[in-house]
């Protein structure tokens, strides 16, 4: 049995033009009721004052360390950030987000109680018109094996792919940068998770949400589409496919073959003059992957079919069922 009481956690917060608001992150870390923290911020070549209010955050508290360096995008400036830490435990938040006070007391707790390698939560999103939608907080509580921690980020139903409402032993990212591409900028931390979690022996999940993600327009999830928000997702989901232990394999194809649809109907969105070579690329991925989408949901293979059957309709097909009957708690 591992025995630790009051080891140090690493908070490492990538900061990319977060001027307006770093303070208020920092300062909700600097609130935690866990007070043996290090918080590494790594201004990822920011173009706004941000590298200054990380110097004068620093000033004020002697456990606020800086990393400066060109922008490469959140894994590298997160790579960075572990390499720079000393922590025993790493933890992630986002330079624009902010945590409850009781967050890494709870995460650390439930660590050490269940000799976990990953101990977990769940977040909440406040949006601008002050609507506040939470995932999932059901108050559960249980354990998680190696094969049922990754099956259970694959399917994403209870565990998010978020890696900023979890907290990590350090001796999972032994090695992990050599297995990572920092050119991914969409599912980059379902990537980082999948890893970690195939290294993890035991994981706990305890479903509160002390985790707020604040929505803005400007972030890189809610952009509009481009190259890597529609390629990224099937990529990432192309790399589990093909590493998968055969535990989950069932999982990771189910979650490649889904996450093809689910491009597929965002780029039924655009104008039927935009993207006509994307459409034709992951409709194809779908046909060529076929004997997978009998594992998808009743209503994902209907897509599937509508999908291959009549491609040219699809669009307005999708766009009329979108209006009348799908809602989204992310929206």
């Amino acid at each position: 049995m591992r025995t630790e009481r009051r080891p140090k956690i690493s908070i490492i917060v990538p900061c990319y033009n977060v001027a307006n608001e770093l303070e208020r992150c920092v300062n909700s870390i600097l609130a935690q009721t866990y007070s043996e923290l290090e918080i590494v911020l790594v201004d990822d070549g920011s173009c706004d004052s941000t590298a200054c209010i990380m110097r004068d955050l620093a000033e004020k508290d002697e456990r606020i360390v800086c990393v400066y360096k060109p922008n490469g995008g959140v894994t590298s400036a997160r790579l960075a950030g572990i390499e720079k830490s000393t922590g025993a435990w790493l933890g992630f938040v986002d330079g624009d987000d902010e945590i409850e006070p009781e967050m890494y007391e709870r995460l650390i707790g439930n660590a050490i109680r269940h000799n976990a390698d990953i101990s977990h939560c769940g977040y909440k999103m406040l949006f601008p018109d002050g609507r506040v939608n939470c995932f999932h907080n059901t108050g559960m509580l249980f354990e998680q094996d190696t094969e049922r921690g990754m099956a259970d980020l694959l399917d994403g139903s209870i565990v998010e792919p978020g890696l900023c409402n979890k907290l990590y032993r350090r001796k999972l990212f032994d090695g992990l940068a050599g297995e990572l591409d920092a050119g991914i900028k969409i599912n980059e931390d379902l990537l980082m998770n999948y890893l970690l979690f195939k290294k993890a022996e035991r994981s706990v999940f305890e479903d509160f949400c002390p985790y707020r993600y604040i929505v803005r327009g400007a972030s890189a999830s809610r952009q509009k589409l481009n190259e890597n928000k529609i390629f990224d997702p099937i990529k990432v989901k192309r790399i589990i496919l093909d590493t998968a232990p055969e535990c989950v394999a069932k999982a990771a194809e189910k979650a490649f073959i889904s996450t093809c649809v689910n491009v597929f109907n965002s780029l039924a969105f655009t104008g039927k003059k935009e993207f006509v070579k994307e459409k034709k690329e992951v409709r194809t991925l779908i046909i060529d992957n076929w004997d997978k989408t009998r594992l998808l949901s009743k209503k994902q293979r209907a897509a599937a079919l509508l999908i291959k059957a009549l491609p040219g309709a699809y669009s307005g097909i999708y766009r009329i069922y979108s209006d009348k009957f799908r809602t989204s708690p992310y929206r």
